[in-house]
């Protein structure tokens, strides 16, 4: 009897996992792989930055390659902010316990305490802490009764201050991976918050909507309609305060109180120079924050309100009207700072002149600063404009008569052009 063999029949051979994962560049052409990133950038389960952005896809792939990661592990580890790589504190932790580092984390409300011990030194032992202290420090956020404040544009609380010891972790962590065993991260060296982004409570960018850019579907332009809401709350003019008192108590609270509602480094700079223009004892401190004033571009509302508080202060000249910027009415000349103190200091400085010039330009000028004063408060910034029109002359060339009656008329409409 003869036997015959019969060829075996063998399954396919099952392709072996790249290191990256199943899902792997290394065993796709070129156009394969730029097909499956325009198939995945089309899903609404990637994140914002990914979404119909295929050749960032493949970018974010071809790291995640290099770092031997899988595909689902890049796209929601590795985020490109400000064309930088950068990972999250996790992938970070991860990265350097896979390259058999110890790390030992000791998290708490107000601190958080990392040590890596490298597995090729064990003697070498890095430390780093963050506390508040250190947030507060690096501008994260402020302290209120000793609790993390942070809060957005519209008032609403950030990470820091819902999540404290989350977000110490991660800032703790990814100093210390970076100091400790930087060879790990390949490059992406820190994580998107530490390059500006907004992120959550696990670390992750958060995109954030520009309210003047209608979202855009599939080439059309949709636009949303959102009701009416109620007209917003009128802003506080902490620079028309500070101006209108020189009690060094009052102006202390002012200038808190500015700096806890958000006001910005120039507009506390105003406010600075206010404060100590009030407090100066003559008009020479006052004429250099005039002049410092001007130098850096300063509105002219604020020059007008430091002119008018060194019209108050002793030694002040007739050729300081920098807030009247008159000799005489209907004569125009080159401010230099501060208005007269009085119409005797003026006189004392000068040469004598007719003392009933003298006061026309005085009344003149301090019924300007009360012009300017009252269009500051009522937020007029088209004054100069009005009243030319109006009045068919220029702020500098009116009599009192005429800017009290302006200034009335802006009292009277409640800033109402």
């Amino acid at each position: 009897m003869t036997v015959a063999t019969l060829p075996t029949a063998h399954a396919p051979a099952a392709v072996t996992p790249a290191r990256g994962g199943a899902l792997s560049l290394s065993h796709m052409s070129p156009y394969e792989a730029w097909q499956f990133c325009e198939s995945l950038a089309s899903t609404p389960l990637l994140p914002d930055a990914y979404r119909k952005q295929p050749a960032s896809v493949l970018w974010a792939m071809e790291y995640g390659r290099a770092l031997g990661l899988d595909v689902v592990t890049t796209i929601t580890t590795i985020h490109v902010i400000k064309g930088k790589p950068c990972q999250s504190a996790d992938l970070m932790l991860g990265r350097a316990r896979t390259a058999g580092h110890r790390v030992r984390i000791k998290s708490e409300r107000t601190r958080c305490e990392v040590r890596i011990m490298r597995h090729d030194d064990p003697d070498d032992e890095t430390v780093i802490e963050w506390t508040l202290d250190d947030a507060v420090t690096a501008g994260l956020c402020t302290l209120r009764e000793d609790r993390p404040y942070a809060r957005d544009q519209k008032g609403q609380p950030q990470p820091w201050e819902r999540f404290p010891r989350a977000m110490l972790r991660a800032r703790a962590i990814a100093e210390a991976v970076r100091t400790a065993c930087p060879e790990v991260l390949h490059g992406a060296i820190y994580t998107p918050e530490e390059l500006g982004a907004v992120v959550d409570q696990e670390g992750n960018p958060v995109v954030v909507e520009r309210a003047d850019a209608p979202p855009v579907q599939d080439g059309v332009t949709v636009v949303r309609s959102t009701p009416n809401g109620p007209p917003p709350a009128p802003q506080r003019d902490y620079l028309a305060e500070a101006a209108a008192t020189a009690e060094a108590d009052q102006l202390a609270v002012i200038l808190a109180n500015a700096e806890a509602n958000g006001a910005p480094a120039d507009y506390m700079t105003c406010l600075a120079e206010i404060r100590d223009a009030h407090a100066a004892e003559s008009v020479g401190p006052v004429r250099a924050l005039h002049i410092a004033a001007q130098e850096r571009g300063a509105h002219p509302d604020h020059l007008a309100r430091l002119a008018a508080i060194g019209a108050t202060k002793p030694g002040a000249r007739q050729q300081d009207a920098g807030a009247g910027k008159r000799t005489a009415p209907g004569k125009q000349v080159t401010p230099a700072g501060p208005a007269p103190h009085s119409i005797s200091d003026a006189v004392a400085a000068e040469a004598p002149v007719p003392a009933n010039a003298v006061t026309a330009e005085e009344a003149a000028a301090e019924a300007e600063n009360r012009l300017r004063l009252a269009a500051s408060r009522a937020n007029l910034a088209t004054l100069d404009a009005d009243f030319e029109r109006v009045y068919g002359l220029p702020v500098e060339q009116a009599t009192a008569a005429q800017l009290d009656q302006f200034r009335a008329k802006i009292e009277a409409a409640g800033g109402a052009q």
